[in-house]
């Protein structure tokens, strides 16, 4: 595809971006809370899409379409084993999430569970175990442009000079106006990424198969090692526990809980999102198998997409393109803005008790370039694949799922519970991980949480409770006992 048309289409969606974040930012207020959660006040619709756009990212188009690639159906239940854990944490746990941000006046997880088990240190060791792990998925979305444009230019635009546009547009938006800006460019970016892959996906439905049902036929007939579970119970559980989980553990998404306006809109925003969730995993593994009957013998499944968009007219090529892109611009600039927050309130104020909100603020904003520059770092060195290291990713943050957990339904978690859990299962995760270690053929996702539970159980049991512990348990129960009754 002609390069210029690329970058004439790339700055044409970045000026309309750009255009919707300004009329975001004219109505920001002052403060941390205004800042990075939109002043709490974002209806159901807007809430609904900037989850759904936070979640599906450069992953989804990229890669999953190329873990479907390369192992068929196997990777449909690995992302339908996302979507129905989400909706069923979002309807136990939001409203709890919701509850106790307005009653504690919480603007990050991290700080929730600082708050629950009563201790500073609780809070750091989160939002370091978040900024660890999070730093590789934040860079997968820059290797998800960087791998289209350089494949749908045929190396005309080369990988890094994708990653760079996306990082500076990603921090430009997210650094001036906040959540505001990534709430409201995540609408359009949802709708944008829904509506492109559509186009795409029925194009090559009737070109080259004649028909949906044509598709299914030729798939069924010339592909039918596609359609067979063929994965490794332990590789399916090892890849797809992260992600059961990722509605709780991931911070860009379960901070998404704090910002509807009233009960109503966090309803609507579960209930958009699980449309959308399920409509776009649908038509990212259809890519992936149009993808293996149209392009066999790729060597690196991730290029299953970009290539398969020189398969479709430019016109149709590049609005998907901006899709793609506009998925992973929103999670990108989720991810950084949550990492924001949680340097500015769970290192930063906890550090140093006595700054001003002025200060807190500030240092978050600082550290937005910061943490961009370590992603595309990150990305340069092009560590495996998307859909690998993403699951990766989410397996380190899986460390926190006991800790979140009891914040809510056990009385007995203690902070040191907490810490010992966090630091010890977060370390041994990260070790087997690094070395690529899996004992007994399990990931270590699956040993990480295993051992993080046994550690946050044992050592609460012998430690002392918080103070407040039992209050804030029965507390916000309680209140979600009448939001369900009322």
């Amino acid at each position: 595809m002609n390069q210029l048309y690329v970058w004439i289409s790339l700055f044409s969606w970045i000026g309309v971006a750009t255009a919707i974040a300004y009329l975001a930012k004219r109505g920001l207020g002052e403060g941390v809370t205004e800042y990075f959660l939109g002043g709490r006040r974002l209806g159901g619709f807007i809430s609904g899409m900037t989850y759904s756009a936070t979640t599906y990212s450069a992953f989804m188009l990229v890669g999953l379409v190329g873990l479907t690639y390369e192992s068929g159906v196997g990777a449909l239940g690995f992302e339908m084993t996302y979507l129905t854990f989400t909706v069923f944490l979002l309807a136990i746990f939001a409203p709890r999430f919701w509850i106790a941000s307005r009653e504690y006046d919480f603007v990050t997880p991290a700080e929730l569970l600082s708050k629950r088990y009563e201790s500073r240190w609780v809070g750091v060791v989160a939002a370091l175990i978040f900024l660890v792990m999070l730093t590789p998925y934040a860079a997968v979305q820059l290797m998800g442009i960087g791998f289209l444009v350089e494949g749908l230019t045929g190396g005309g635009i080369p990988y890094m000079a994708g990653v760079i546009i996306m990082a500076v547009f990603a921090g430009f938006s997210t650094l001036w106006a906040g959540m505001r800006s990534v709430s409201w460019t995540d609408a359009f970016q949802a709708l944008t990424m829904l509506t492109t892959s559509l186009f795409a996906l029925f194009y090559l439905f009737y070109h080259f198969f004649g028909s949906p049902i044509g598709f299914f036929t030729t798939i069924s007939t010339e592909n039918v090692d596609l359609l067979k579970l063929s994965w490794d119970p332990r590789l399916f559980i090892g890849l797809a526990l992260p992600w059961a989980f990722f509605a709780l553990t991931n911070p860009q998404v379960s901070q998404r809980m704090f910002i509807p306006d009233r009960v109503s809109s966090l309803k609507r925003m579960i209930i958009y999102f699980s449309i959308f969730g399920f409509i776009y995993t649908i038509i990212s593994t259809l890519f992936g198998f149009q993808a293996a009957n149209l392009l066999p013998g790729l060597t690196n499944p991730d290029k299953a997409m970009p290539m398969l968009l020189t398969k479709i007219p430019t016109a149709l090529g590049l609005i998907i393109f901006i899709g793609i892109f506009a998925a992973a611009t929103s999670t990108l600039g989720s991810v950084i803005l949550t990492l924001s927050s949680a340097v500015s309130r769970d290192i930063t104020k906890n550090v140093a008790p006595a700054i001003s909100e002025k200060g807190e603020l500030l240092s978050g904003k600082i550290f937005i370039p910061v943490l961009l520059g370590a992603t595309v770092i990150f990305a340069w060195f092009q560590p495996g694949l998307i859909a690998v290291l993403s699951s990766m990713a989410s397996g380190g943050l899986l460390v926190t799922a006991p800790a979140l957990i009891g914040a809510f339904f056990w009385k007995k978690g203690t902070g040191v519970g907490t810490l010992s859990s966090m630091v010890v299962g977060g370390a041994l995760t990260g070790i087997m991980y690094a070395a690529g270690y899996k004992p007994l053929g399990w990931w270590p996702s699956v040993w990480g949480l295993g051992i993080t539970t046994v550690v946050f159980v044992a050592v609460s049991l012998v430690t002392t409770r918080p103070e407040k512990s039992e209050e804030f348990v029965e507390s916000i129960n309680s209140q979600v006992k009448d939001l369900e009754s009322g």
